[in-house]
């Protein structure tokens, strides 16, 4: 077996040639109860109703996509892609489903389960974040080696992987669906407490990932302290300002500055101007 290299081309770039997946493919129907699910599984939440929807279909028209599966110790095997089939099959009463029988190494089985489920658009960003994760530690991949693998830029699976650093209570509202990738990468700049915080308004609240941006913006940007001394300067120029046009009959304007100020007096024609100069 070579090294798994180029593996988002899809699931036919996991060996070699074409010669060597023939030899080694064994397409046979096997009892339900040989089968187990494989270790290298990224998914970690199941929709029963739609399980049940695809047990119906397969009630109706039998497993049409063989399950791939390798073989293991005690005359097992283990599925690589193709759990989901096997359950709803399982659910729809039958004893034996079809399946692929192909011997691969263990890098190979959890690129394989990752790139179908991947292309299937089973897996949520969290559960797809694991499973690179695994490649990288379990196999010693690097970030490009893994997103070679997995058919991502280098970039997609870094801004994947950093999801894994989200605060638990973020990481379940992602796995149920109720944020998505942007929103999650919104918040990654804060602390766990915060990320929550926000990450409730943004479910509470039904924002859109832009939404969510800008609320992560606000939060990030400092607090201006409130300059008490000015808040109360500004009451005692308006108050001023107020007294003297009163006395003076006029629109007066005070601006103050470091060192003194102006003040501005509006008139409306040369009478108003001689009542404004008698009263100075």
């Amino acid at each position: 077996m070579t090294k798994v290299r180029g593996l988002g081309r899809g699931l036919d770039a996991l060996l070699a040639n074409d010669e060597q997946r023939s030899e080694s493919d064994r397409l046979q129907s096997l009892n339900v109860n040989l089968l187990q699910p494989g270790k290298y599984q990224p998914r970690t939440r199941t929709d029963e109703e739609s399980l049940a929807d695809l047990a119906d279909s397969i009630k109706a028209q039998g497993v049409i996509q063989p399950i791939l599966v390798r073989p293991i110790e005690g005359s097992r095997y283990e599925i690589i892609a193709g759990e989901r089939r096997w359950r709803a099959a399982r659910l729809a009463g039958l004893t034996e489903v079809p399946t692929v029988t192909r011997v691969v190494a263990d890098n190979a089985a959890l690129a394989m389960a990752l790139i179908e489920n991947i292309q299937r658009q089973d897996l949520n960003p969290l559960e797809e974040a694991a499973g690179i994760q695994r490649l990288i530690d379990e196999f010693g991949m690097t970030h490009q080696e893994a997103s070679e693998a997995v058919g991502r830029s280098r970039s997609a699976v870094s801004n994947m992987l950093r999801l894994l650093a989200l605060a638990p209570a973020v990481q379940k509202l992602l796995a149920e669906g109720k944020l998505d990738m942007g929103h999650a990468r919104a918040l990654l700049q804060f602390d766990a407490s915060k990320q929550t915080e926000l990450a409730r308004q943004i479910v509470g609240r039904g924002l859109s990932v832009r939404e969510a941006e800008r609320l992560a913006h606000v939060a990030a940007s400092p607090v201006k302290p409130i300059n008490r001394a000015a808040i109360i300067r500004d009451r005692d120029i308006l108050r001023l300002q107020e007294e003297v046009s009163q006395r003076l009959g006029a629109n007066v304007e005070i601006k103050p500055k470091k060192k003194g100020g102006t003040i501005t007096i509006g008139y409306s024609d040369l009478e108003q101007l001689d009542t404004i100069l008698a009263r100075l």
